[in-house]
């Protein structure tokens, strides 16, 4: 996509490394810390290669407000500790203007006061913290969970005889979060959950918690956490032969649900997106947005799965949008104007930020999808 391809390439093989020579074009140093080995790698390697497609294109027009884009990544491997190491070198040695991190939001609720107190604006894949300064200086396109649960809890409510629920959920605080969530939210639906059991990232087997919440007479399994853990809970389902047994995911990446569909057939659901579900989408504006970001993800990688991907094409268009908003890439004048973006038209859904609104989704995005023959499709 131009000349700036090789340049924004070379993020990829060499993260943190400044790419601009001396004396070339001021950038725009944009900081992102991602999990790209662990849990989270399948969901912020996609993440990362959104923000590049969307840099690309930026860089190709002229840049923003006349400045190159220029990407500085940092792995976290998807742990806490990691993601504080690479957030400090960012901030102090890399000097980056802004962050548009990845999904560990441990790790990003671990940094978000050292970057409040620089007065770096946040851009977040995952949920917000709680604490007022750092929630000031922090923004997410991600949607809130209740919208994740709304779509799987009325699918079951509408669509099926299941009337009791079990949770399963590993320990990070988005799932924390929408664990305590969905127990209060069942009741709206007439779900019953009879059984809450927790797992971490790494555990090879979940027979124990899976033969639990059947034993409590769950006959579907609300799964909140990302990564291989869903493809093992869908194993195991299959080796207990629970044959009625529901696996109802949220919010992964594509090759997580193609491997659980694939074992399950259509008893495992997931709640999907734009990206992922092209044809959910009418002909408009959104439909024109998502088209094009396909043939670039297409084009570049292939049949991977574009749903992180998109959210981070978004979430650089709203960071762009921002700075044209307000004439100026400074930290607090990019803050205020984050909060300005709103009606904003983006690939997965329409964003409305406000000053009391960094959740930029403020309407259901989802729809039920189910793997049927290697594809997606809506339920």
């Amino acid at each position: 996509m131009g000349g700036s391809t090789g340049v924004l390439a070379a993020v990829f093989l060499a993260a943190s490394v400044a790419l601009s020579p001396s004396g070339a074009q001021e950038t725009y140093k944009i900081g992102a810390s991602l999990g790209l080995n662990g849990y989270a790698a399948n969901n912020d390697r996609a993440w990362r290669d959104g923000m590049l497609l969307a840099i690309d294109k930026i860089n190709a027009g002229g840049g923003l407000l006349g400045r190159k884009l220029e990407l500085f990544v940092e792995d976290n491997r998807s742990e806490p500790q990691e993601a504080v190491v690479g957030y400090r070198k960012m901030l102090s040695s890399d000097k980056v203007q802004v962050f548009d991190s990845g999904c560990v939001s441990a790790g990003n609720f671990a940094a978000a006061g050292a970057s409040a107190r620089a007065e770096i604006p946040m851009f977040l894949c995952s949920i917000l913290p709680d604490r007022p300064l750092e929630r000031k200086w922090t923004f997410t396109n991600l949607s809130p969970p209740r919208f994740d649960l709304e779509a799987r809890f009325r699918y079951l409510q509408e669509k099926t005889e299941i009337r009791k629920v079990g949770l399963l959920h590993d320990p990070t605080p988005y799932a924390n979060m929408t664990k305590s969530l969905a127990e209060t939210m069942a009741k709206e639906f007439g779900l019953t959950v009879v059984a809450v059991e927790s797992y971490k990232a790494d555990d090879p087997d979940l027979s124990i918690q899976i033969g639990r919440i059947k034993a409590a007479g769950g006959g579907a399994i609300i799964k909140i956490g990302l990564g291989g853990s869903t493809v093992v809970a869908a194993k195991n389902i299959i080796q207990l032969g629970f044959d009625q047994m529901i696996l109802f995911a949220a919010i992964d990446d594509g090759s997580i649900f193609r491997q659980s569909g694939e074992l399950l057939g259509e008893r495992f659901l997931f709640v999907g997106t734009s990206a992922q579900i092209p044809d959910s989408v009418p002909a408009g504006p959104q439909r024109v947005l998502l088209d094009e970001f396909l043939k670039a993800w297409r084009g570049k990688y292939g049949d991977r799965d574009p749903a992180a991907g998109a959210r981070a094409w978004d979430s650089i268009s709203i960071i762009a949008k921002a700075a044209e908003t307000g004439g100026s890439i400074d930290g607090a004048t990019m803050r205020d104007s984050l909060e300005k973006v709103s009606d904003f038209q983006g690939i997965m859904t329409k964003y409305h930020f406000s000053p009391d609104q960094h959740y930029g989704v403020t309407q259901n995005p989802f729809v039920i999808g189910v793997v049927r023959n290697g594809n997606f499709t809506v339920k």
